[in-house]
């Protein structure tokens, strides 16, 4: 079973993570997700357990509970979602995309404003 844990602290390691499941039996996988670009924690992760028993144990014993003083989410993930197809390419949108300034003419001095 695929479990996904949120709300992390930014500190919980992939080693962490599989520590706090193999308690619970055997971990396939434990990984936090990172930043692509920073390489820091994004705070949620996934576990994967084969024993769907144990997986089922350790999200209900898990959830809620405390790490490195957060209140973690255990849930079983669900399937990421398909995205539709993006049509088109890069591009810079269309349109009447002139400078100037619209509308009533600018700034200046007012009568009618006070």
């Amino acid at each position: 079973m695929n479990i996904y844990v949120s709300n992390l602290s930014f500190n919980v390691q992939d080693e962490d993570l599989r520590a706090f499941f193999t308690e619970y039996g055997d971990v396939t996988s434990a990984k936090v997700i990172t930043d692509k670009f920073t390489g820091k924690s994004r705070g949620f992760g996934f576990v994967e357990m084969p024993d769907n028993e144990a997986a089922t144990k350790a999200i209900g014993e898990l959830d809620n509970g405390i790490v490195e003083g957060r209140t973690i989410r255990v849930m079983e993930a669900r399937p990421k979602e398909a995205r539709p197809e993006r049509t088109g390419g890069g591009g810079f949108g269309g349109g009447n995309r002139g400078g100037g300034f619209g509308g009533n003419g600018g700034g200046g001095y007012n009568k009618n404003r006070y």
